[in-house]
């Protein structure tokens, strides 16, 4: 059966929306129609390169839509049921999975390098990008890759639990361990940065500061939870330490995943203070700091994965906030498009505008 998709012919070219030929589900598999899949930056690093997979690859990684058909041995979901795509699916066995950190599973992205379509024009091998291919009307995927979307939860907006939720959310609760009454830094207000503001909201940080290069995003990010808007500049960790007694913030989250901005992050926290990286940089982006800086201020700096996240026990507790109205998801999303809309949606994550477009199927 052939479906419109968008496919990544190599790196560094553009996308090119056509009609791939998907296989039945085979054992273990199972065959989404998708209702809707949110534009992640992640997307943008795997057409740049600076994320590598195999490619031609079918790219989109966040997701929901409904079960379509199953193969042998699949008995979670069934035809009819609606489901969120997880991308980094854990093995269960490998040494990060034993310590319970799925999040850092060794075989998560096993997946991408199998042949998952093929273009329907000339029967070229397509890979699915970040496992679950969701820039497409359908897709087939592993069981282990589909999870049982909650209840209560549309499932267009449920797409955006797939990773921009899971992430922001995960980075405040799980890395940077956010208590009440703290103050937050969130540099980067893009979908991921939304949803961290959000989660330090509902975590009960007193002061809550967003930082961002475009001064069109403050109504976004106050709306998200911001308490105060900095626009970034050479002074933003002066003005945040101003902001905050000139002690710097307790917990600072970077959202964007460039040198320059993770030294501001960590330069903006207390002595003591919590720097958590979230953003996804180049190799190229060096970062570099003194031994007596170091031990001078005492501050922690730490990477985080997927938000540190573990999809089924983070996914109900999500949802219980999104029922009671503590958690927008519509809040994330600035523009809802169609799957032709995909090029200009990386077009505007390059410019820096924008927080997460909605492809809605």
């Amino acid at each position: 059966m052939a479906v419109r998709a968008a496919v990544l012919p190599a790196v560094g070219a553009p996308l090119e929306i056509t009609g791939v030929d998907l296989p039945d589900p085979g054992p273990g598999e199972v065959r989404v129609r998708l209702a809707a899949a949110g534009v992640c930056h992640s997307d943008l690093s795997l057409s740049d390169g600076t994320m590598r997979v195999p490619v031609p690859a079918i790219l989109g990684h966040e997701g929901a839509g409904t079960v379509a058909a199953v193969g042998e041995d699949v008995t979670h979901v069934a035809p009819g049921d609606g489901v969120v795509l997880n991308w980094a699916p854990s093995c269960g066995t490998c040494p990060a999975c034993g310590r319970g950190e799925v999040w850092l599973c060794a075989h998560a992205l096993d997946g991408a390098a199998r042949v998952h379509a093929r273009r329907a024009d000339n029967g070229t091998a397509l890979h699915p990008g970040l496992n679950v291919a969701a820039f497409a009307e359908e897709t087939v995927v592993p069981g282990a890759c589909v999870l049982p979307a909650p209840d209560g939860v549309p499932l267009a907006d449920a797409a955006l639990l797939g990773c921009a939720v899971l992430t922001g959310y995960g980075a405040v609760h799980h890395s940077a361990r956010v208590r009440a009454g703290e103050s937050v830094a969130v540099f980067g207000v893009g979908g991921v940065g939304l949803a961290a503001l959000q989660s330090a909201r509902i975590a009960g940080a007193a002061t809550v500061v967003a930082v961002d290069v475009s001064p069109e995003k403050e109504e976004l990010a106050r709306a998200a939870g911001a308490t105060e808007y900095v626009v970034a500049s050479d002074t933003t960790a002066r003005q945040i330490r101003a902001l905050t007694g000139k002690q710097g913030v307790d917990v600072a989250v970077e959202c964007v995943g460039r040198a320059s901005t993770i030294r501001t992050a960590w330069e903006s926290t207390r002595r003591g203070g919590r720097t958590t990286v979230v953003g996804i940089g180049g190799k190229e982006e060096k970062v570099s700091f003194n031994a007596l800086e170091i031990f001078h201020w005492g501050r922690t700096l730490a990477g985080c994965v997927y938000g540190n996240s573990d999809p089924a026990r983070d996914l109900p507790v999500l949802a219980a906030h999104i029922r009671s109205g503590a958690f927008d998801l519509g809040a994330l999303v600035t523009e809802r498009i169609t799957l032709d809309g995909i090029p200009a949606a990386f077009d505007t994550m390059i410019a820096g505008k924008g927080g997460r477009a909605l492809v809605v199927f």
